[in-house]
């Protein structure tokens, strides 16, 4: 489109993704830290889960309050708001005596994670021109994959210089922290990104689409010419949200509840929760045991981490840069039926593979190729999906409840994968995961428009018919 500040709008977008790194190393950070929190602490397999799920009860608090501050507050203001909880709960980890307070602080960074989930593909929806919104908005996702990936790096690294240098630091405190429980550098690093976050978002302007909700259109106005340059073309930017906005006169719960919204919010979070039991958060929480179930040393189990966070990175960078071009709607084909065939391998492996004697570097090869046609399709696509659905007026209202269900199906296949891992067997586990997939591109194919190229008020115009 002519006139478009693609760089102005490329910045915006970045910085708002900046959460997602942060939601992303939180998230993954976990799994390195894991068996040694069990070990110092003591903790049975209950104990473990709840170790591992605990931040994601504070997803499920953050998620829930984070549309309606938006909503009331601004998207930047709320982006703020999850930089501090970062901050804080990386710093809380780091120093914590104790399970509880560890627990407390992973849940607050939790929160953090829940609140970033909503607000920071919600402004990157709505500062970016239809043409580029699919790849921008990915743009989250992809923060949240290299997120991943620079957790895994660090918890190899330091595992790695704690082994190395065990005998060489005088320190206490620093022994302690980077060598006897290493655990506690693995969770403090996240405190260094999550103060750059913190700073970086007031370069940025609150969303224009915010602001026109809140009838400050002058403030909008001058958001939209940085973006779009050519006045004439700001201004239909302008009328077009305001008259979606403003010709609405019922209150955001009451518009929720009008039939063609409420299908598209229950349709967003049947797909928001699906997504969670498809397997690929039980392969970045659990992915070391899991790999040391097959013979790995815990050394060797961190490293194969590492490649499924590479290979999950590329194929994110591979999913912004066709996403617009290829359709939301096929990359879900294509990516799903290939975790289905990918997931039956890992099954067979864990099955046949001791008695074949199969390499275990096959087994990080097929781990490797599911993560990358997991985040090449459901990963890429959700966060883009479930931003771009829902009209301006409840955006962030119904993006609270699809964010709510996500983060309840994350929750709960955090707390049941230890379970499923003991009574279904790995092989049971990856069978089920297998069997999920199916109703997930059901409810894509049948009843998910495409939305590629669409604007949101053309897209708001599709549910209200």
């Amino acid at each position: 489109m002519k006139g478009i500040n693609l760089k102005y709008m490329s910045f915006l977008s970045v910085v708002a993704a900046l959460g997602g790194f942060l939601f992303g190393y939180d998230t993954a950070v976990i799994s390195g830290t894991i068996s040694q929190v069990s070990a110092q602490f003591h903790l049975d397999a209950i104990s473990k889960g709840w170790y591992v799920g605990c931040a994601l009860i504070g997803s499920i608090l953050g998620v829930s309050v984070a549309g309606y501050l938006s909503d009331r507050f601004g998207r930047k203001k709320i982006m703020i708001l999850s930089a501090v909880l970062f901050s804080v709960s990386g710093l809380g980890c780091a120093i914590s005596a104790n399970i509880t307070q560890l627990v407390f602080w992973r849940i607050v960074g939790g929160v953090g994670i829940g609140v970033v989930s909503i607000v920071s593909p919600l402004y990157i929806s709505e500062v970016s021109a239809a043409k580029y919104r699919g790849r921008l908005v990915a743009l989250y996702q992809l923060a949240i994959t290299v997120g991943f990936l620079g957790a895994y790096i660090v918890n190899y690294v330091l595992l790695n210089v704690a082994t190395g240098a065990a005998t060489t630091i005088a320190s206490p405190v620093v022994h302690k922290i980077f060598c006897s429980e290493v655990w506690r550098s693995m969770l403090g690093v996240e405190t260094l990104p999550a103060l750059f976050f913190f700073i970086i978002i007031f370069f940025i302007p609150e969303s224009p689409r915010w602001l026109i909700l809140k009838h400050r259109e002058s403030n909008a106005k001058q958001t939209l010419l940085r973006i779009f340059r050519v006045e004439t073309v700001a201004d239909n930017e302008l009328n077009e949200t305001k008259k979606a906005v403003h010709t609405e006169t019922k209150s955001g719960w009451k518009m929720l509840m009008k039939p063609g919204i409420k299908r598209a919010v229950l349709i967003g979070s049947a797909i928001a929760i699906l997504g969670q039991f498809m397997g690929v958060n039980a392969v970045l929480y659990y992915g070391p045991g899991i790999f040391e179930s097959s013979g790995l040393s815990g050394g060797d189990s961190l490293f194969y981490q590492v490649m499924v966070g590479l290979a999950n990175t590329i194929a994110t960078v591979i999913a912004v840069s066709i996403i617009d071009k290829v359709g939301r709607k096929k990359l879900i084909y294509y990516g799903v039926t290939a975790m289905i065939v990918f997931l039956i391998l890992i099954a067979f492996f864990f099955l046949q593979g001791e008695a074949l004697e199969l390499p275990n570097v096959l087994l990080m090869l097929f781990f490797m190729a599911y993560i990358f046609c997991c985040a090449i399709s459901i990963c890429a696509v959700i966060f883009v999906l479930l931003s771009e659905m829902y009209p301006t007026k409840v955006r962030g209202l119904a993006m609270s409840i699809s964010g709510l269900s996500l983060w309840i199906g994350t929750y709960l296949i955090g707390q049941l994968t230890p379970f499923l891992l003991e009574t279904l067997s790995p092989a049971g586990t990856f069978i089920f995961f297998a069997f999920m997939c199916i109703p997930y591109i059901l409810i894509i194919w049948k009843l998910v428009p495409e939305t590629t190229g669409k604007t949101l008020e053309e897209i708001e115009q599709y549910w209200k018919n």
